[in-house]
């Protein structure tokens, strides 16, 4: 079991209509590893949305011909996606459809809401039907409800705000404004920046505004509403500091892109520090230091500048399959597939492996029993962050103890289980060396939530009710 991503986000205005769904379509493919399940883009065609969702990667659902049928427009926003609440079926799909008394509205999600349940299940007392067990519909009926009665769609959200618990950062789209928000503990990533030709693009990362050849302007504040209109660009604050920032420190050890850099930080770089920290702090002899493709890279290229071990690559990934790459019914090993070891640079060497984390430890084993069948002597593994001890609320699919190895083995069984000579974590109290200042949620780590712990902790929590 290896950590799921979260969602990514992505959103056009343009000054004149174009196509924009080929500009979500690239971005979505730079947002590409925040999720897998499924996609979407809806196209706002001077009022009119068009749109189209399913299931699968960006680049198996939007063939040539589908982007085609697509028209031209001045709005647009899209949605890659991974589901931490909710399965995964055509439903799921974002973005979010609205039709109301007062217009359209499209919406995309990243993120968890903590008190979704609760949501939910007051709107269903009042008569609500849901089509989705995605807590991104529940965010969907509050802003509507609140816009029957709030003179704009802006402040219709900023209502909807006080009702939120958790994390979302959105993209929202009517007949004449994109708007972006963030929650105000900015769990969840948020940026946006324009291009030379004046198009407005929002998305999760930075990554996606260098796609589409846009240069960042700067990150959407925690709390903050963004508003893209005619009139040009306003913000709104009144949410902004009613909490202290919490920023998933995980952004920054696995889920976002190197490339990218979130509220001010290089994740590279950050990266780069998880890996010059575990030197210090599990120091080893040894003869060469690798990572585990991709997001273990960085980290490596740190622990072999900090220990003067010369960093090689040692592992391939098959850059041909994704991350949702699902086997046949042959037994056969997948990380044997996903993975390969170059036996000349490992044949011999007393090895360092640097990964991300630990979830069950069964991927671990594989990659390890893969090194030693490569001729490695020894072989030390240590992980860029601590262990996992609690589930998380905000996005992550981190949601049971039960399945988290960390819970019930000491480090040296856990050493002991995944075949490694040694093995070390990256100290809970070192996390600031990545970011800096505490201002980042790490409730994965150490169980101090910046909210309050669901009622209903299920991940798939609304899904009973939709096949009853």
């Amino acid at each position: 079991m290896s950590i799921h991503e979260e969602c990514g986000v992505f959103g056009v205005m343009a000054q004149q209509p174009e196509d924009v769904a080929s500009l979500v379509y690239f971005g979505l493919y730079s947002l590409q590893h925040r999720g897998q399940e499924s996609c979407g883009i809806v196209v706002n065609d001077d009022g009119v949305f068009v749109s189209h969702k399913d299931i699968g990667l960006v680049g198996e659902v939007f063939t040539g011909d589908i982007l085609h049928s697509l028209p031209a427009g001045t709005m647009a926003v899209g949605h890659t996606r991974y589901g931490t609440t909710g399965g995964t079926n055509r439903n799921n799909c974002q973005p979010i459809e609205v039709n109301h008394q007062k217009g359209h509205m499209a919406l995309a999600h990243n993120g968890n809401l903590s008190n979704a349940a609760e949501l939910r299940s007051a709107l269903e007392m009042k008569g609500a039907i849901f089509h989705t067990s995605s807590d991104t519909e529940t965010i969907a009926y509050i802003i509507t409800q609140e816009r029957l009665n709030a003179p704009s769609i802006e402040e219709a959200l900023s209502r909807a705000m006080n009702r939120l618990d958790g994390a979302y950062s959105l993209v929202l789209m009517s007949p004449q404004k994109l708007i972006c928000a963030r929650d105000p503990y900015g769990f969840r990533p948020l940026c946006y920046g324009q291009k030379e030709d004046g198009t407005w693009i929002v998305a999760s990362e930075s990554c996606a505004l260098h796609a589409v050849g846009a240069k960042m302007v700067r990150d959407v504040e925690p709390g903050e509403i963004i508003v893209f209109s005619k009139e040009g660009v306003q913000s709104r604050k009144e949410h902004c500091g009613r909490k202290q920032p919490r920023h998933c420190i995980f952004e920054y050890i696995y889920f976002a892109r190197p490339d990218s850099v979130l509220d001010g930080i290089s994740v590279h770089s950050a990266r780069i520090r998880a890996g010059e920290c575990l030197a210090k702090a599990h120091p080893v002899d040894a003869d060469l230091v690798i990572g585990v493709p991709d997001s273990g890279l960085d980290a490596a290229l740190g622990y072999s500048r900090a220990s003067g071990i010369p960093y090689g690559i040692g592992l391939i990934k098959n850059k041909y399959i994704g991350r949702t790459f699902i086997a046949p019914d042959h037994r056969l090993d997948q990380v044997k597939i996903k993975l390969s070891a170059i036996e000349d640079v490992i044949r011999g060497k007393r090895v360092v492996l640097i990964d991300d984390s630990i979830v069950r430890g069964t991927t671990s084993g594989r990659i390890v029993s893969l090194l030693r069948e490569a001729g490695a002597k020894e072989i030390h593994m240590r992980i860029s962050s601590p262990p996992f001890l609690h589930p998380c609320y905000y996005g992550t699919d981190i949601d049971s103890q039960e399945h988290l190895i960390a819970c019930h083995h000491t480090v040296e069984e856990i050493a002991e289980i995944i075949g490694a000579d040694s093995l070390g974590y990256l100290p809970a109290e070192e996390l600031w060396t990545l970011t800096g200042p505490d201002l980042y949620c790490h409730a994965c780590f150490t169980g101090e939530y910046p909210t309050e712990i669901p009622a209903d902790t299920r991940k798939d929590r609304f899904e009973r009710r939709l096949s009853e």
